[in-house]
């Protein structure tokens, strides 16, 4: 039946242009003064008489194309118009086929064009329009078309594919979902693509306000589609509670999670984190492209659809044409009006005014074609980048967690005959276990970091990357245990010297690492491994100026040493 369909519209448009080329010979040489009307005026009434009846038979071809519409002979105007079940929906076919039959139809138009090339240019305009005309309706619902196929299709995306695991598996999951959603990217830009394409060959860019609409309406569905996605996975990554672990419930719960979880597990959830990255990536890089290409053709666009082939139509509603240069052909803005698009927009002239406002717009540098979905990228690029600072640092805060509440900071001293240390003179495992871990981190980063550097030019840039990342986990490991460090309530000699040898070695973590020393945590491992009695005699001195003050004196507040 589709075959038929098509069939016949060949047919009607091969047989309307004979029988339209046999009338205009002959009434060349009949009417040799009035041909150039006559011919027209025959196709404009004929096509008056069908128009009804073609909208119907176009109406009723795009539904052949779907099994659904096909059994109950309806086509897209039933299911825009709510005359179909529940559910119905219009599909990328449905579009498609509309747009193979216009095609015919701007075949015939160009043969029309032809035909009457030797007509006043407002006569073949006026006969053109009829042409068009049954499309009109179509035309008119194009956005609420290219919506509802967007939204269908981006709906159809798979981003939760990955099956939900036990304890152990996290890191499998949380890969696999992270590939679904790197992958997912470059076919939204293939199906965005394609709508512009859809735009284009139907209405010519006459209707490219409404695609941006639809465009940036279907981006903003994907992003949510996508930060959803994320969310769900800082669950998986154990980070959905960024306050986890710091108070003692939540510590010590965590604590019990963490010993479940193998360190090559802990690892595997790393790097898959580190991989949400490049997701963000290429979410920015492909949607800027997009949006680049976006504005070239709005300015081809601009180009096709200048003003000057309306001059001042926008006004009064009238299309400015030259006067004939002559040689048989119309002149260049008239040319220029009988594209498909312009013969739809000189009937209107606030559409047409806003469509060109647009296209205006689209020449400045600063212009974002979707200007939505443009906020919307930079905001998920920013929940990625706090989700993976937050799974990097989510061990540093396991194991600080508690450190303020060690016993060993306030645990009685045993009394001896003799001077004899009661420390230990080794960092514990809680400092010890953060500083392998950022001292392995710059392994983990350099896979990713040589996935941005796909060439020579790059290498600069992965590195910076790599870097930049290692120290923002790094300051953000320092200011938890500074954090840690001030709340504590009271400290012995012995757990002065206990923390100073702690601090002495994170502090040479942080060297290692190329980390500057914050004054703060410099200050509390000097008044720390100070004795207590030489404290007061310390900040006295010329090197008591070079200590963080505040810092100093909370020090001394927590060994109980009084400055007055």
């Amino acid at each position: 039946m589709l075959m038929e369909n098509f069939l016949l519209f060949q047919r009607i448009k091969c047989y309307g242009y004979d029988h339209l080329l046999n009338s205009s010979s002959r009434c060349m040489f009949a009417f040799p003064e009035d041909y150039k009307t006559l011919v027209p005026k025959l196709l404009m009434e004929t096509m008056a008489a069908v128009g009804s009846s073609f909208v119907s038979r176009i109406n009723l071809a795009t539904g052949e194309v779907v099994p659904e519409t096909k059994a109950f002979a309806k086509g897209i105007l039933d299911i825009l118009s709510g005359d179909m079940q529940k559910g119905s929906k219009i599909q990328t076919k449905h579009l498609e086929a509309l747009i193979d039959l216009h095609n015919m139809s701007v075949i015939f138009a160009r043969n029309i064009q032809h035909l009457f090339s030797e007509s006043d240019t407002g006569v073949l305009m006026d006969t053109l329009k009829a042409v068009y005309y049954p499309y009109e309706s179509f035309k008119q619902r194009y956005g609420h078309m290219e919506r509802a196929i967007l939204s269908s299709e981006i709906a159809g995306v798979d981003l939760r594919g990955a099956v939900t695991r036990g304890v152990g598996a996290q890191g499998i999951e949380l890969s696999e979902t992270v590939r679904r959603m790197e992958e997912s990217i470059p076919q939204v830009i293939v199906l965005l693509e394609a709508a512009v394409e859809r735009c284009i060959n139907f209405t010519g860019g006459s209707e490219a306000d409404e695609l941006i609409l639809a465009l940036d309406d279907t981006m903003l569905q994907y992003i949510s589609t996508l930060q959803d996605t994320l969310k769900s996975l800082r669950a998986v990554c154990g980070v959905d509670n960024k306050d986890i672990g710091l108070d003692r419930k939540e510590g010590a719960q965590n604590s019990r999670k963490t010993d479940l979880i193998s360190n090559e597990e802990e690892w595997s959830i790393v790097q898959g984190a580190l991989q949400i990255l490049t997701v963000a990536d290429c979410l920015t890089s492909r949607s800027s492209v997009f949006e680049a290409s976006l504005r070239a053709t709005l300015a081809r666009l601009s180009t096709t659809l200048s003003l000057s082939a309306f001059g001042s139509s926008l006004d009064n509603n009238q299309l400015h044409v030259a006067n004939d240069d002559g040689n048989g052909e119309p002149p260049l803005g008239g040319r220029a009006a009988l594209d498909v698009a312009a013969v739809r927009l000189v009937d209107v002239p606030e559409k047409a005014r806003k469509l060109f406002n647009l296209l205006d717009q689209s020449k400045d540098p600063r212009f974002h074609a979707l200007p939505l979905a443009s906020q919307r990228v930079a905001a998920f690029a920013e929940a990625v980048n706090e989700l993976v600072y937050d799974v990097l640092i989510s061990k540093v805060r396991q194991r600080l967690s508690e450190v303020s509440r060690m016993p060993i900071w306030s645990a009685a001293e045993e009394q001896s005959a003799f001077r004899l240390p009661t420390f230990s003179a080794y960092p514990q495992p809680y400092v010890t276990s953060v500083g392998e871990y950022l001292l392995t981190l710059p392994q983990q980063l350099e896979p990713l970091a040589e996935g941005i550097s796909n060439s020579d030019a790059n290498n600069d840039e992965a590195q910076f990357f790599a870097t930049e990342w290692m120290f923002k986990v790094a300051e953000g490991a320092t200011a938890l245990y500074m954090e840690q460090l001030r709340g504590i309530q009271y400290i012995t000699d012995g757990g002065a010297q206990q923390l100073s040898v702690d601090i002495d070695y994170l502090s040479n973590v942080l060297s290692a690492l190329s980390m500057p020393i914050p004054p703060v945590l410099a200050t509390f491992q000097t008044c720390l491994g100070t004795p207590r009695d030489q404290l007061k005699d310390l900040l006295k001195s010329d090197n008591g100026n070079q200590l963080d003050l505040p810092t100093a004196n909370l020090v001394c507040k927590i060994r109980r040493l009084n400055l007055d």
